[in-house]
């Protein structure tokens, strides 16, 4: 399969946070994935971190306390020990469950390999929604929606920071086109409706931080069960 031709990536803020492991996890799994499908941000990813690594080459050295080994091995005696690894008669360990079907030519993110996901849901006529459960992260609001061609989200603000990636299909949302491998982020400034353009369906991966404002009662109603 082609590479697909990607036109909208994450700043090289978001990708410097990403690097340095400073993003909440809900975003941390939707950079990753685009990172997947696109070439150009590894690079940049590589670059950014290379820069690091000479920006902090360059820093002078800072004094250390006496007692600073003493405090460190101190603090690893403190750390508790992993859970034992089941041995057999034990209960095996819960693995991801299945992916929720796809349509062929649309590939579950590596980056989501530890996470598991509902089945489709209802989410309104022509859409619908996918819970993903991210471990040890209960709170981390992250899902798919799978919205048919010429279907559309309400139209709608953000009280917080919304993520999402282009798995599958494209949608106009009055900014500009996105498809297979773009990337987008939307905040507070954002105010738009997200159209699925004919010839087939969309499926994204997005992570909201906040929720999502909705224009119609009935959308915020919706909203309000997805979590959005």
């Amino acid at each position: 399969m082609d590479a697909p031709e990607i036109h909208h990536h994450p700043s090289d803020e978001l990708l410097l946070s990403h690097a340095a492991v400073g993003l909440p996890i809900g975003a941390r799994l939707v950079v990753a994935t685009h990172l997947e499908l696109c070439a150009t941000c590894r690079q940049r990813v590589a670059a950014l971190r290379a820069l690091g690594g000479v920006l902090l080459d360059e820093q002078p050295p800072a004094p250390l306390r006496e007692d600073a080994l003493a405090r460190a091995l101190d603090r690893i005696a403190r750390i508790e020990p992993h859970p034992p690894v089941p041995t057999l008669g034990d209960r095996a360990p819960r693995r991801p469950s299945a992916p929720p079907p796809l349509p062929l030519g649309a590939v579950w993110p590596r980056a989501l390999a530890d996470c598991s996901a509902t089945r489709w849901r209802w989410l309104g006529p022509g859409m619908r929604w996918s819970r993903v459960n991210v471990p040890d992260a209960p709170d981390a609001n992250v899902f798919l929606l799978r919205i048919g061609a010429g279907k559309y989200l309400p139209r709608h603000t953000h009280r917080g920071t919304e993520l999402t990636q282009i798995l599958y299909g494209h949608f106009h949302d009055g900014r500009a086109l996105f498809g297979p491998g773009d990337f987008d982020l939307a905040d507070a400034d954002v105010h738009h409706q997200p159209v699925v353009q004919d010839g087939g369906e969309c499926i994204c991966l997005a992570s909201v931080d906040g929720r999502l404002a909705f224009d119609g009662v009935i959308a915020r109603w919706l909203g309000g069960l997805v979590g959005m």
